[in-house]
This record gives C-alpha cells, sequence and structure tokens, in this order.
C-alpha cells in the first residue's frame, strides 16, 4: 500500500473514532454518559499503534455504553503493567513479555497473575542479520563477535538473549551492542557491527533499509536449534521470512516466530472482549487498509494451548466460534 494512502486510511479511522465517540457521548447526556476506554498500543512509528487506533475506532462505533481511545505508550512492557495495575483496559504486547509478566520473571518481581489473553495479533519473525562483510554463516559463529541485540529491556533483547542461549552464546561471549532498531541498521551499514537482531512483524523497515543497500545477510535459525527453543519457552513457533520479504533473498530464511496478543485483567467486561474478537474475525479487510500486517492475524492460533490462561470470554468465544 502507498504511504499516503495508508496515512489517509489511518487519519479517517482516528476521525471515525473520536468524531463518533465525542458525539455520542454528547447525545447520550449527563445520566448515562459513555465509559472510556483505554488501549496501550506502541510508539507511533510502530505496527501497535495504528492497528490499535482502527481497533478503537471501530469498537467505539460498535460499543454504544463506551469511547476507546488508542494510547501511545512505550510498547509490551509499559502495556502488560498498566493493564495489570488497572490503568489501562486493553494492551498490545509480545508473547515474551506477557510470560515473564504473568509469571513474575526477568524485569517483573510479582507476578502480574491476573493478566489474561484476549486476542491475537500478529506474529513477530525473528530477523538475525549479519553485515555482508562479516565472516559469520550461522547463529553459532557469532560468538567473540559485535552483536546488536536490540534497546534494552525490548522485546527484540529478550529473543536475541534467549536464541543465543539455545545455541550455547551467553552475553559474556559477545561484544554486545544495545541498539535500536535504526542503530542496528545504520550499524550494518557501516560495518559498527558483526550482526544484528529484529523482533517484528515483517517487512520490518530497518531491515528493509539494509537488504536494499546489499549491506546484509539473513542469518537461519535451524531445525535443532528451533527445536530447543520451543522445548524450553513454549511460545515459540516455528517460521519462515519469505523470500519476496526483502531484496536479495532467494528461498524462505527458517526461523523462529512469538506471538503478539492483546490482552486485559481478567475482570474486564465480557462483552468488550466478544466485541474486540467479533471485530477481528469479521473487519478484517478494515484492519488490512490501515496495515498490511492485518493479513497475517490468524485466529486459529486460539485453538492452541496458551502460555498463559485465555480470558474467560475468550475461551468462550472459541467454543462457540472457532470449535462449531
Amino acid at each position: 500500500m502507498r504511504h499516503n494512502g495508508w496515512r489517509l486510511v489511518f487519519a479517517m479511522s482516528l476521525l471515525v473514532g473520536v468524531g463518533v465517540g465525542a458525539g455520542a457521548c454528547q447525545t447520550q447526556g449527563a445520566d448515562n454518559p459513555r465509559r472510556f476506554m483505554s488501549i496501550g498500543t506502541g510508539g507511533t512509528g510502530g505496527i501497535y499503534y495504528p492497528l490499535g487506533g482502527a481497533i478503537a475506532s471501530r469498537l467505539s462505533i460498535a460499543d454504544s455504553n463506551r469511547q476507546y481511545t488508542a494510547e501511545v505508550t512505550g510498547g509490551s512492557v509499559e502495556n502488560v503493567n498498566r493493564v495489570a495495575n488497572g490503568e489501562m483496559d486493553l494492551g498490545f504486547s509480545m508473547m515474551t513479555t506477557i510470560y515473564r509478566a504473568y509469571n513474575g520473571r526477568s524485569d517483573f518481581p510479582e507476578p502480574l497473575s491476573r493478566l489474561r489473553l484476549v486476542a491475537p495479533v500478529y506474529p513477530n519473525r525473528v530477523h538475525i542479520v549479519a553485515a555482508r562483510n562479516s565472516p559469520v554463516q550461522s547463529v553459532a559463529e557469532l560468538r567473540g563477535r559485535r552483536v546488536a541485540v536490540g534497546s534494552p529491556g525490548s522485546g527484540t533483547e529478550q529473543v536475541a538473549r534467549e536464541v543465543l542461549a539455545a545455541y550455547g552464546i551467553t552475553y559474556d561471549d559477545i561484544d554486545v551492542r544495545y541498539l535500536s532498531f535504526r542503530e542496528s541498521s545504520d550499524a550494518l551499514r557501516d560495518r559498527a557491527v558483526d550482526a544484528a537482531f529484529f523482533a517484528a512483524g515483517y517487512p520490518v523497515s530497518a531491515v528493509l533499509e539494509v537488504m536494499t543497500s546489499r549491506a546484509g545477510r539473513l542469518l537461519p535459525i535451524d531445525e535443532e536449534h528451533r527445536r530447543i527453543l520451543a522445548e524450553r519457552f513454549s511460545y515459540y513457533g516455528e517460521g519462515r521470512i519469505p523470500s519476496d520479504a526483502y531484496p536479495g533473498v532467494s528461498e524462505d530464511v527458517p526461523t523462529v516466530v512469538v506471538m503478539n496478543w492483546i490482552v486485559a485483567r481478567d475482570d474486564l467486561d465480557a462483552s468488550v472482549v466478544r466485541l474486540v474478537l467479533d471485530l477481528i474475525r469479521n473487519h478484517r479487510s478494515y484492519l488490512e487498509q490501515v496495515h498490511n500486517i492485518a493479513r497475517q492475524i490468524d485466529l486459529d492460533v486460539l485453538l492452541q494451548p496458551p502460555p498463559i490462561p485465555y480470558h474467560a470470554e475468550t475461551e468462550r468465544w472459541i467454543d462457540e466460534v472457532l470449535r462449531n
């Protein structure tokens, strides 16, 4: 889709959400005001924000009792914390973060045990890009190399740590560089790092820039180490980066995927959960107009055992809609 078309569709979606919501709130009057509901997304340059804005606007149209707003946030970690604390109603997050939060691991000293999965969004594919001039041909050869692992505490950084560990490599074995996607892309082109990790839905713009300028190569995660990751962490699945995703890639590249989810607390009203699921199922084409990544949403993921519990209404929806 052309960038101008995306901006137009997204701008219209936000205007619809704000305009319809404000009008409905005024017409209902003070005796029966609409309740405001928030959806935590991410930065304005990412994927969470446009998808969250589109979902918020459609929910506001479908729900006469509530007005939904997409909030700009720091992403996965902030969203699960604020949802668990009751500061937001819904939030986008990567399963690596959700799993740690629910179980009280890593950056989460206390289990956020009231978190529940509402709906799957799209899979993040793990991209490992080696600099074109680097002799590195596999992940196993990253030992002793300069490796960009993502921003500190980011989902990409968590993934990088776990993928390297599957190969028996710790941060003590590499020259760790904590870089954002943009910084990693620049470092690959400047030959300042030997490899960089990116965990995101494809095509990743930072990776696209590297591949278009012929400054990098995609490294596969081989079958043995995909199996090791799946055995250690239930949220990893098999995946591939398609050959047509980036210039210079002649065949699919095997990797692992981590799903992005919409999460809520266990006490979120069941009607809201059902509206979210129905919207994703019945209005996919609208979401695809906002961002092509919506084409990768697969609700059949809900038929698989979840790494943390589903919301009770999600369970009911699965039985009524997907299993019938």
